[in-house]
């Protein structure tokens, strides 16, 4: 493929953003970037804008996790480093997100300016990034510009990490030179290290009592949701998820049993998986939080782990074998023919709602069970929902969006525009506490200004839940704020307030019915209502907070 020799630099990156799959471009215009703001008018590329650049990048994240990539567009230093959190998240996390910062002009650095926005050396800025980026790149040379571009790009897909684009502000509009796109060339598997792999995993599997299949995020990351489901289906293997990796299976399915994250699962799941004879962990990776802080018992000598591109069975490596590789090749190498029993959701034996009955977090989420339809999205916050919500079994897979491992607050309200915007089809459920939506929560007039019609539940409980639990102390109080009457500021936006179960089932009733406009129930939690997960988490924490 050739470019036209008419393509300008900023054109250009338009075109190969659009090209990857990026149809909307999240931010906050500044004079340094509004050169390529002003191109973007021009273009497919739709602009998002946001509140806040943090915001952004936290949308652009939940759109990348939804399609496969995300970009924003913020101006220089303030914009930029406005960012840096959720850029690092995105890389903890392993989402593809694509940071554009415009920059003072190549010209306007000569003689090295105090000017504006500036904040040290100009080459500090993307210094910064190449430590939460998997590529970072300066467009200040034409020649080779659009050869970084095209690099750049395909850095943030192979590696499903965060890159860097920096533009000056005067060559956004500076032809580029045209050379023909290089042919990627893909990671490719050791053949016999994956046939040995395969033959072992085999016979291992052929002599198991009680094999199952633990799925983690990398599947997420790598598309292969489709190929675990066929896996599943065709063995008959029960399989559960861990919490960075939850959704990647369809958790209604009738094989799936639950998350896994050591002492913090449920006791059923917990002994199932850990007195498995045979873990087939697929994408797994063993992080603090889906360990359950170390507190997982898994036997690595009963083990076959495939992760990005290795397998280890037991005691034996096989490197240079991809992860996407491994799982299609087992897939074809079990017989079809499984079997499960009927598909089971626990229940709630109490009739919801109760009259007169206080709300609390453990009857809140059972009615959102009940609630959850197939073309709903549920985006969570960090906090006692993330951990309430691991009992909430979304229908479709990938259809759970969280900060599970990085565990950022006030990911949610922005992670849901990225997640709407990218899949018009769904309509997103975000879970969010208290104290994080005063962080970010703004973002909810954006999704009030663009038509989007998400059902918002703040789970307020008058400060830091996680903290409280671990130490409690005067620092965990927060500003109570009347979340259900932001719509006189943010826009068309219905809101209403739940203390009782009668209160919040009407609340939810009239949510679910209103798709014209973005809905917020204010739900009144006791201070010290947490769900089970979060008790046992806490357990574990105090010890390391205290010393």
């Amino acid at each position: 493929m050739s470019t036209a020799q008419s393509d300008t630099i900023g054109q250009y990156l338009l075109k190969r953003l659009y090209q990857a799959g990026v149809q909307h471009i999240f931010g906050v215009p500044g004079d340094y970037v509004l050169g390529f703001y002003d191109l973007m008018v021009k273009s497919p590329v739709r602009h998002i804008g946001t509140t806040r650049e943090d915001s952004a990048a936290f949308a652009a994240d939940g759109y990348a996790r939804c399609r496969g990539i995300g970009a924003l567009a913020v101006t220089y230093g303030v914009g930029a480093l406005n960012t840096v959190n959720a850029i690092a998240g995105a890389f903890a996390e392993s989402s593809p997100v694509i940071i554009i910062s415009g920059a003072p002009g190549v010209s306007e650095q000569k003689n090295d300016p105090l000017i504006h926005h500036r904040f040290g050396p100009f080459t500090l800025q993307r210094e910064i990034f190449e430590r939460i980026c998997c590529a970072s790149v300066v467009l200040n040379d034409p020649v080779i510009a659009f050869r970084q571009i095209d690099h750049a790009i395909e850095a943030a897909r192979q590696f499903c990490k965060p890159v860097y684009i920096e533009l000056p502000r005067d060559l956004v509009m500076v032809e580029g030179y045209p050379m023909p796109v290089e042919s990627v060339e893909r990671f490719a598997s050791d053949q016999t290290a994956l046939a040995e792999a395969i033959a072992e995993a085999q016979a291992l599997l052929a002599k198991s009592v009680s094999p199952m299949i633990v799925a983690g995020i990398e599947l997420h990351r790598r598309g292969l949701q489709e190929a675990l489901a066929e896996l599943v289906n065709r063995s008959g293997l029960p399989v559960v998820a861990t919490l960075t990796g939850k959704s990647v299976m369809a958790e209604r399915h009738p094989a799936y049993l639950g998350i896994y994250e050591g002492a913090m699962s449920s006791e059923s799941v917990r002994y199932t998986v850990e007195h498995s004879d045979l873990l087939l962990m697929l994408g797994v990776t063993l992080n603090e939080v889906d360990t359950g802080i170390y507190t997982a018992k898994l036997d690595p000598h009963s083990m076959i782990r495939a992760a990005l591109n290795e397998v280890v069975i037991s005691a034996h490596r096989y490197p240079r074998v991809a992860l996407d590789d491994f799982l299609s090749a087992l897939v074809r190498s079990v017989k079809t023919g499984g079997k499960f029993p009927p598909a089971t959701v626990a229940a709630d034996t109490v009739a919801f709602p109760e009259p007169d009955r206080p709300i609390t977090t453990a009857r809140l989420i059972g009615r959102l069970n009940q609630a959850l339809s197939q073309d709903m999205i549920v985006v969570c916050d960090v906090g006692d929902c993330l951990f309430a919500a691991i009992d909430l079994r979304v229908h479709e897979q990938s259809e759970f969006l969280a900060s599970a491992f990085y565990t950022t607050m006030g990911f949610a309200v922005p992670a849901a525009l990225g997640a709407q915007i990218a899949r018009p089809d769904h309509r997103a459920l975000i879970l969010v506490g208290d104290g994080a939506f005063q962080m970010t929560g703004t973002e909810l007039s954006t999704h009030a200004r663009l038509g989007l019609n998400p059902i918002v539940v703040v789970f307020n409980n008058g400060g830091y839940s996680t903290e409280r639990c671990i130490l409690e102390g005067p620092f965990n109080d927060i500003n109570p704020w009347r979340f259900d009457r932001l719509g006189e500021v943010f826009g068309p936006l219905m809101g209403y307030d739940a203390g009782t179960e009668e209160a919040f089932e009407q609340a939810l009733t009239n949510a679910l019915s209103n798709s014209d406009m973005p809905s917020i129930i204010n739900v009144h939690l006791a201070a010290d209502d947490a769900s089970s997960a979060m008790k046992r988490l806490a357990e574990h924490l105090k010890s390391k907070v205290k010393g």
